[in-house]
């Protein structure tokens, strides 16, 4: 393939698919399953992944056959991965804050209590992502949400990837249903005879899913966060190897053909090399026409200046940053927008993806300017306490009282008053 190298006055527009018929398509299998529920859930599992199915919860069985199936190296290459990511996110959990007491007899803290319940989506189609399920299930297992359920699409013969299933059983997920795209958001969103409704949904999934978790969130359930189509950013100078690069770059065009990939470097020569090793590895990818498709949205930019390359990666926000260079300190303490940082020439990115312990649910098309990535507190509520006595409130009382008032909120300032009356009728007493 051909590639230009572009300047750092290249625009880094992100592919996309039509907006508005997106959402008819969304509103249309929304409005769908909510009238008819599972029926509506199995025509379009039927239509979009060629199974007609007449249940759709994985049984029992099926997971135990999974993990009979599932072969012994990947097995342990899950268990270690389970082990990595467990001990990260478990250092992110924490119970609440201390109780502080912000004047004389006014007591506030703050406790952590889990989503009750989150449905976790798991792509499937031509690569069933069983790392998600670690991604999202171990937080979720560490919180400890009370239900959560797993959907994920189903192959031409109706099963689940074994690999998936055994991840779940790792987890601790035991609800498991054969549906993916729109339905299966709009399953999780309403409830259905066999889905249960969630509070919270979580995972990534391409532009269909996107837009249909946040058609959810407009009917009241809360999402992860705006997570599409897969993209890195590869920051690199001469001290980076040209393959290790290229090697990166293509480990996300073959995600799918809407992902994007872009290689910044301050070295036209070594733009060249990298494109020169994505010709010579692509033809031996397995998903070598997906990655082509994605590469079409590839760009190459030479950019000279330290400065001018760190106000492109705030202004792209990318899901994941690569930084291969001589001075990657400069960039890690003027960064400011980015899903998840990789850190010299032999930390690729497929190490979050699977086993480094980090998460690779992560904020996509610039939202990592807002947006962090899934964590253990994406899975919990921190809910604020406070008990005020009646010395406390004798401390904090007028300031309330004056502040309702100039607002205009008499009920409020009521509220205090008659307690300020009470206390100091009592105290008369005495």
């Amino acid at each position: 393939m051909k590639f230009d190298i572009l300047d750092k006055t290249a625009s880094l527009k992100r592919p996309s698919l039509d907006k508005e018929e997106l959402q008819e398509t969304v509103a249309q299998v929304f409005k769908d399953v909510a009238q008819n529920t599972d029926k509506a859930v199995q025509k379009y599992t039927e239509l979009f992944d060629g199974i007609r199915l007449t249940s759709l919860q994985v049984t029992t069985e099926e997971i135990a056959e999974a993990v009979t199936k599932t072969e012994a190296d990947l097995k342990q290459a899950i268990d270690l991965a389970y082990q990595n990511i467990k001990t990260f996110h478990e250092a992110q959990y924490t119970p609440g804050t201390p109780v502080v007491e912000t004047a004389e007899g006014v007591s506030c803290w703050q406790e952590t209590r889990p989503i009750q319940k989150v449905g976790i989506y798991v792509p499937g189609g031509s690569a069933p992502l069983f790392s998600t399920v670690l991604m999202l299930g171990i937080p979720a297992q560490i919180a400890g949400c009370k239900e959560v359920i797993l959907c994920t699409p189903p192959d031409k013969n109706g099963q689940i990837n074994p690999a998936i299933l055994y991840a779940a059983q790792n987890v601790g997920i035991e609800k498991i249903f054969k549906v993916g795209g729109i339905q299966a958001i709009a399953a999780m969103t309403y409830g259905t005879q066999e889905i249960p409704k969630v509070y919270k949904i979580f995972g990534p999934g391409n532009q269909y899913v996107t837009a249909a978790k946040q058609y959810a969130l407009n009917l009241g359930v809360a999402i992860d966060m705006p997570a599409g189509p897969s993209e890195v950013m590869v920051v690199a100078d001469e001290t980076a190897v040209p393959a290790f690069v290229a090697s990166d770059l293509l480990s996300q065009a073959e995600h799918g053909p809407d992902s994007q990939v872009v290689c910044i470097s301050n070295s036209k020569e070594f733009l060249s090399e990298v494109i020169d090793q994505i010709n010579v590895q692509l033809p031996g990818l397995s998903r070598q026409d997906i990655a082509r498709k994605a590469l079409e949205n590839s760009k190459f930019v030479y950019i000279d200046n330290p400065q001018d390359t760190i106000d492109k990666i705030n202004d792209y926000a990318p899901e994941h940053l690569i930084l291969s260079t001589a001075d990657n300190d400069f960039y890690l303490k003027n960064l400011c927008n980015a899903g998840s940082v990789f850190i010299g020439n032999y930390t690729p990115e497929s190490a979050g993806d699977y086993a480094s312990g980090t998460n690779h649910t992560l904020p996509t098309n610039g939202f990592a300017k807002a947006y962090s990535g899934v964590g253990t507190d994406s899975f919990v509520k921190k809910i604020s306490f406070q008990k005020i006595t009646a010395e406390g409130l004798k401390n904090i009382g007028k300031a309330i009282e004056i502040m309702a008032a100039k607002e205009g909120l008499q009920a409020h300032k009521n509220a205090v008053s008659l307690r300020l009356e009470e206390v100091n009728k009592i105290e008369g007493v005495k």
